[in-house]
């Protein structure tokens, strides 16, 4: 999947400092995520559904 044009962001909740930063861009039909300290690194690519049971499931820890 080419992520080169990908719009990628943070959480809101990260600053400039932070070092443990997810970064994710939404692309056709799915989310991708990366470390923010390693662009290039590898991605992890999900399911807009599983996604937003992850993210709904880290609210609730």
């Amino acid at each position: 999947m080419d992520l080169s044009k990908a719009a990628w962001r943070k959480a809101s909740r990260s600053t400039a400092q932070a070092d443990n930063c997810v970064e994710v861009a939404g692309v056709p039909n799915v989310v991708a995520l990366r470390d923010s300290k390693d662009p290039n690194g590898p991605k992890i690519i999900v399911s807009r559904s599983d996604f937003r049971h992850l993210a709904e499931t880290l609210k609730n820890i």
